[in-house]
């Protein structure tokens, strides 16, 4: 798994926050550098915001807001799908900075737009239908309403691993309602996501609807915040930053939305396609190097063809091509940060230590850049710490089971709730699985658990309430009664 000579690299140019209508350089005197995560070189230097350009967004988002919400649900539709047609146009432009700055493969980062796209266009089709409802009066001659309008300025914080598809949930869907955004994206992903919100602010938006901060996270959470101006936060990111996140939010009592992380549980049982299986998992399991919140990672296989599920993975693990994102063969691309490198090792070698085996993988290599070798480990007893602790990274954790009930106590033992993944044909097993695991989402026979139509989240640590679906565009919306009699009865 040599990694492959890298194409030419694009231009890459850190961006300027966007406030008020216009970019603008951040006023803070600290930087952030920018790093290619297949060589670990730096290649641009970041602007960060200060606390009067976060208080000009909050001020922004207000006035932003009051002329946004007076526009007509379908004129926001058409924006929205202005906003997709132009992202989808300019996918071939913004796809290699993707790559550039996150490590992903091309293919992957192509993959990540064309997602990205069908979610901005789900929401345009959504905002028309924002219905409230009648309800039979009690009082004849009198009405009954129930009216739906947008919660307000939002504040939106995304993360580094899918930094368009993550942040163009929330930017649409607090958009489709009708509320304004303040989106603190990732700063070690900046210039693609700027590349995407500049799609949304070609589109018609009135200034002040969307505004771009980069900045110091806990300096950017605190600010924004304490703001009575903001009434609704969506996060995603990790358990420990949502919880402080959550603290910060209850002080002005703004409405929460979180989507944290996920250890998820993959129960195979004896009578499942095993190659199907094995095909669809390792492609799940090492898209995006692992860093999936929703990845499948704790492999719970049935000992009856427990040797033979090690045996298939395995060969999947070593048909994987390492190497840079822009190189046209690479299938396993580096993690995103020297950060998420280092923690690799430490997992891999408590588990041995514990027990385990290393089937294939267990180190990075020699060569530069923040790569790790797509790992499967077997026989990962309970205890191990990779089995608490989520990897975020090319490491499958694999064990056998002899019940049903070992493997559901196995899956459930965890804070963690976001999937889980199940492989059987048994209709009867499908039904009690779904009862039993305590997850927000559960994938039979497949390893898909996203669609921009259908809710995403998680139960216990990893978070509460949902992004896309319906339950998606309600996180932005509030409800007002009106009890309603036409006029006073005249003598």
């Amino acid at each position: 798994m040599t990694p492959l000579a890298a194409t030419p690299a694009p231009r890459y140019d850190a961006p300027r926050l966007h406030v008020a209508g216009r970019w603008r350089a951040g006023r803070l005197a600290r930087r952030q550098t920018v790093f290619d995560p297949s060589c670990g070189r730096a290649i641009g230097e970041l602007g960060l915001a200060d606390g009067a350009d976060l208080d000009d967004a909050l001020a922004a988002a207000e006035s932003g807001f009051a002329a946004w919400r007076q526009v007509p649900a379908y004129r926001r539709a058409e924006a929205l799908q202005s906003a997709a047609r132009r992202l989808q146009q300019r996918s071939d432009e913004i796809a290699p900075l993707l790559t550039l700055e996150q490590g992903k493969p091309l293919a992957e980062a192509r993959q990540e737009i064309a997602g990205t796209v069908n979610v901005i266009q789900w929401y345009a089709e959504e905002a028309r239908r924002t219905y409230g409802r009648v309800i039979p009066p009690r009082v004849p001659g009198s009405a009954l309403l129930v009216l739906r309008e947008p919660v307000g300025p939002c504040a939106a914080f995304s993360p580094w691993n899918f930094p368009l598809m993550l942040a163009s949930r929330k930017i649409a869907g607090a958009l489709a309602t009708g509320c304004s955004v303040v989106l603190k994206a990732a700063e070690e992903t900046p210039a693609s996501v700027a590349a995407m919100v500049a799609c949304f602010l070609e589109s018609d938006l009135p200034d002040g609807a969307l505004q771009l901060v980069f900045g110091v996270p806990a300096e950017v959470s605190r600010r924004l915040l304490a703001s009575p101006i903001l009434r609704k936060l969506s996060f995603t990111g990790s358990v420990p930053v949502g919880r402080e996140l959550a603290r910060l939010a209850a002080d002005q009592l703004h409405r929460v939305t979180l989507e944290l992380g996920g250890h998820a549980p993959v129960l195979v049982f004896a009578d499942a396609n095993l190659d199907q299986a094995v095909a669809q998992l390792a492609g799940a399991k090492f898209r995006n190097a692992g860093q999936i919140c929703a990845a499948p990672t704790r492999f719970l296989v049935e000992r009856g063809v427990y040797a033979a599920f090690l045996e298939r993975m395995q060969a999947a693990c070593e048909r994987l091509r390492l190497g840079p994102g822009l190189a046209a063969d690479t299938t396993l691309g580096p993690l995103a940060s020297q950060r998420r490198q280092a923690a690799m090792q430490p997992l891999v070698d408590d588990a041995v230590a514990r027990g385990a085996r290393v089937v294939t993988g267990g180190t990075r290599p020699d060569h530069g850049g923040y790569f790790f070798r797509p790992t499967l480990l077997a026989d990962v007893p309970r205890d191990a710490r990779a089995m608490a602790v989520e990897p975020f990274g090319p490491i499958v954790l694999a064990r056998p089971f002899d019940s049903e009930a070992e493997a559901v106590a196995i899956a459930n033992d965890t804070r963690m709730g976001l999937s889980a993944y199940v492989y059987t044909d048994s209709a009867s097993r499908q039904a009690r699985l779904v009862a039993s695991l305590r997850v927000g989402m559960v994938a039979i026979n497949h390893p898909s658990v996203s669609s921009p139509e259908a809710p995403f989240g998680g139960v216990g640590d990893s978070g509460y309430g949902s992004e896309c679906g319906v339950e998606g565009l309600d996180a932005y919306l509030q409800t007002k009664f009106v009890h309603q009699f036409p006029a006073f009865e005249r003598p």
